[in-house]
């Protein structure tokens, strides 16, 4: 059950609780290539995960569905958005990290190809610019301030955003406050959702992170 946003004591002054939503599984994700602002569509099983976490959202009142414009993520809220004949509301903010270059390749193609980057990625995430795309610093002011603009419009609501990993781990640390790197201590599944309460100029408030119970029933949370 999900913990009611009256519990914390602010939540009388008008907090945006914002859910967060991790687009479900492509074929990047399936073969463990590098995604960034592909275009790659759900398989079977990621329309499977829209679908859960659709049904799972359902019982929520929701003011507004926003999402990222990048099919994976749209295919997503759409399913969200239809059970509560809402339109979706696409934010260029909200896609996932430019990855430039490594975008489709695999884990060890970046490898051999990039081995200075990665090097550079390890010991500083956050500043490094990835070849062809941007830095995480560059995503936090973008996602942040389309939050910001959901918060300006929704404050005291509920709505979703679907995204993407990279985004979601850099809006939870902007929140709290929490410095890029840690990303690393975080995980998001596919099909998951991460509940944010945010105020305007205070420090937000996690009150949920990766929800995966609605998946566990179509085996689809990744060991």
């Amino acid at each position: 059950m999900t913990p009611r946003a009256s519990g914390h004591p602010r939540a009388g002054r008008r907090a945006l609780r914002l859910i967060l939503v991790r687009h479900g599984e492509t074929l990047y994700n399936r073969e463990g290539r590098v995604q960034g602002q592909s275009q790659e569509p759900l398989t079977e099983l990621g329309r499977q995960q829209a679908g859960a976490v659709a049904h799972v959202l359902a019982q929520e009142r929701l003011a507004a569905v926003y999402s990222s414009p990048l099919p994976r993520a749209a295919e997503t809220a759409t399913a969200i958005a239809e059970q509560h004949h809402l339109p979706v509301l696409f934010l260029d903010g909200l896609k996932e990290l430019d990855m430039g270059e490594l975008d489709g390749l695999t884990i060890q193609e970046m490898r051999q190809r990039y081995p200075t980057f990665l090097a550079a990625w390890t010991k500083e995430a956050g500043t490094v610019t990835i070849p062809g795309g941007e830095t995480l610093g560059a995503l936090q002011e973008r996602a942040w301030s389309a939050v910001q603009g959901v918060l300006g419009r929704h404050s005291g609501q509920t709505v979703v955003a679907v995204s993407h990993n990279f985004t979601i781990f850099v809006l939870a640390l902007t929140a709290l406050g929490l410095s890029l790197p840690l990303f690393r201590r975080l995980r998001m599944d596919l099909g998951g959702y991460t509940i944010l309460q945010l105020w305007a100029g205070r420090p937000g408030v996690i009150e949920v992170f990766n929800e995966v119970c609605h998946l566990r029933e179509l085996g689809a949370v990744a060991k």
